[in-house]
């Protein structure tokens, strides 16, 4: 649902001098859904810098932004040397959000303390060091946060990935949230994946050495089935009751179904107290359901994220240890 062509370049070509203080990497194709967002929790976008929503009004959490610059404030450079001092004043590590103005803004790249930006080998917990974000908004003005809600640059981790294992690439969504998470399964730990089918989910659980009935109404791939750790039980997700099984560490699921259904799914789960982490693609078809996703979010414990992995999608994270005080296992926002 991108914003129509005609409409971004308007809103593109504002001048710099307002003073700027909210600003939203937005996802390619759901910037409209950004923005509607944000209108939901009071906050007018003023114009879009490539993928970069700015607001005069201060930033908010939106779930659907790749990234959300907490504190944005904006400079005039007196050069490229000069820009690149004003970000190491601050702290050391930045990553650039380049939309315009391509080789200045490698040049004062280069002025800065290099990044490692090696591939991420799953497991692996997200950074814990302080990176900021830049961008340049004219040749000689510069945008910049030094608190950002992702550890990543432009809200993006990028994994070294098996190619050859897996029936699908869903998996990348599954150690995205992970990640972020800073936890995943343990060996011993059960795990569930409702709507496993073909098993992309159920295969990265199953490698960590955790034990996971997957559960669809048609067959897993065979590779994945054969997998040590992992069973297979034919049913409906939504038709299964919790009580039907024992306590489980994990609900797993990136089932197609209506957000209103995954919701009640959800509510479920939880209430029945037999799990004690949850982590579901909650997806959109069409418009999306905004009233839904505010639901979502009301869930004591639970968090929602658009992970850069995810479509026209959110992740709802959940963890028990979350409804007793302010959730740890929670992905920062």
């Amino acid at each position: 649902m991108a914003l129509p062509r005609r409409r971004v370049a308007a809103r593109m070509s504002g001048g710099a001098s307002e003073v700027i203080r909210g600003a939203w990497l937005g996802a390619e194709g759901l910037e409209a859904v950004l923005e509607q967002d944000l209108q939901r929790r009071g906050v007018t976008i003023d114009r879009w810098h490539g993928q970069l929503a700015l607001s005069r009004q201060p930033s908010v959490f939106s779930p659907w932004a790749l990234d959300v610059w907490e504190a944005p404030e904006q400079v005039t450079i007196p050069s490229i040397k000069g820009a690149a001092k004003i970000l190491r004043g601050h702290q050391r590590n930045w990553g650039l959000y380049a939309a315009d103005f391509f080789r200045r803004a490698a040049l004062i790249e280069e002025n800065l303390p290099p990044i490692k930006t090696a591939l991420l080998t799953f497991p692996t917990a997200a950074p814990t060091a302080p990176l900021g974000a830049w961008t340049l908004l004219t040749p000689d003005t510069m945008l910049f946060s030094a608190r950002k809600s992702s550890p990543f640059i432009n809200g993006a981790p990028k994994f070294v990935e098996n190619r050859t294992g897996p029936p699908s690439r869903a998996y990348l969504k599954l150690w995205e949230a992970c990640t972020l998470l800073r936890r995943w399964p343990q060996p011993g730990e059960t795990c569930l994946d409702l709507g496993a089918t073909p098993g992309g989910w159920t295969w990265a659980i199953a490698q960590l050495g955790a034990d996971v009935t997957a559960i669809d109404r048609a067959p897993l791939d065979p590779a994945v089935a054969a997998m040590p750790h992992v069973q297979f039980q034919q049913g409906s997700a939504f038709g299964l009751e919790p009580a039907s099984f024992p306590e489980v560490d994990w609900v797993f699921s990136d089932i197609i179904a209506y957000p209103a259904r995954l919701l009640a799914l959800a509510r479920r789960w939880i209430e029945s107290g037999r799990t004690r982490n949850m982590v579901l693609t909650v997806k959109f078809q069409g418009d999306t359901d905004h009233e839904t996703v505010a639901a979502f979010e009301a869930i004591p414990g639970g968090s929602l994220r658009h992970l850069a992995h995810n479509k026209h999608e959110l992740t709802f994270f959940w963890s028990q240890a979350g409804t007793e005080a302010e959730a740890p296992s929670a992905p920062a926002v």
